[in-house]
């Protein structure tokens, strides 16, 4: 008699376990609207179109962004008590381009959460690199050097985005730095699909990088690179952010732990010949 109702207790517990399951999944698809479902079962874009379409976007951000004040926020790089090379800390700092042609002034703001009062103030008459990084010849060379591949749709921030995969390209010849230092990584590349825009790319080295020829610093294998960009205005996306963490070695002796980062905020389009920016 009790071994039955043993047995009886256990089927019910079975029972209402799978029927708490049941329930769950029924609330899941409730919560979820029903456009979310069908989403996923939409096909996939063209992926020449839709390529095309982002490479087109990242061109034309880099051709609109020297229009733009902004302010940058970047880690320190230091020596630790043991002499080894590490990153620390930061500098804020104003960078306002040249309207009138290539070059950009650069006034320091902070130190290490520091205000600085009357700041230095740095005159390039050359283009930044990172300006120089979304060029569209830097962008096609870059491209060329790469393998890309749709993978899936996902969901980033409530908006439907295209999830791209790439390789280097075994045949490829860059002619730029970009195009070179590209073909060292592998990773994935998140993509707005409504807005054709770049998100999030995240890298991984599958070689080591150098610097200097590597007399300045090597980066081991296995160093990860982190590209943010969003809406800057209607119709603009900007970089707002890049990170690299990974070790290596500088000055060939030296060993070399990174954790450096480069914010880029407050952006102001400039609106007279002097460089002043709207409020």
């Amino acid at each position: 008699m009790n071994r039955r109702k043993e047995e009886g207790g256990r089927r019910k517990n079975a029972q209402g376990r799978a029927a708490r399951s049941v329930a769950m999944f029924a609330t899941l698809v409730l919560l979820f609207p029903s456009s979310f479902l069908l989403g996923q079962e939409r096909p996939l874009p063209d992926t020449s179109t839709f390529f095309g379409a982002v490479r087109e976007n990242l061109a034309r951000a880099g051709r609109i962004q020297d229009q733009f004040a902004y302010k940058e926020r970047r880690t320190r790089i230091h020596t630790n008590p043991f002499g080894r090379l590490g990153t620390g800390g930061a500098m804020v700092y104003e960078v306002i381009p040249n309207p009138a042609g290539p070059g950009f002034t650069r006034r320091i703001l902070e130190r290490d959460g520091k205000p600085i009062v009357n700041g230095e103030v740095e005159r390039l008459g050359q283009r930044r690199r990172r300006d120089r990084a979304q060029s569209p010849s830097a962008i096609q060379d870059t491209a060329s050097a790469l393998d890309f591949a749709i993978d899936r749709r996902v969901i980033v921030g409530g908006r439907p985005a295209i999830l791209v995969t790439f390789t280097p390209k075994k045949d490829a010849k860059p002619a730029t730095r970009e195009g070179r230092l590209a073909r060292a990584f592998t990773g994935t590349i998140w993509v707005d699909e409504a807005e054709e825009e770049v998100i999030r790319v995240e890298a991984t080295a599958i070689d080591s990088i150098s610097y200097g020829y590597g007399l300045l610093a090597r980066l081991n294998e296995g160093t990860v690179v982190t590209l943010l960009r969003e809406r800057v205005e209607d119709g603009l996306w900007l970089p707002t952010s890049i990170r690299f963490r990974g070790e290596g070695r500088a000055l060939l002796l030296r060993k070399l732990t990174v954790d450096f980062a480069i914010d880029w905020f407050d952006y102001r389009k400039l609106s007279t010949p002097g460089g002043q920016s709207d409020p």
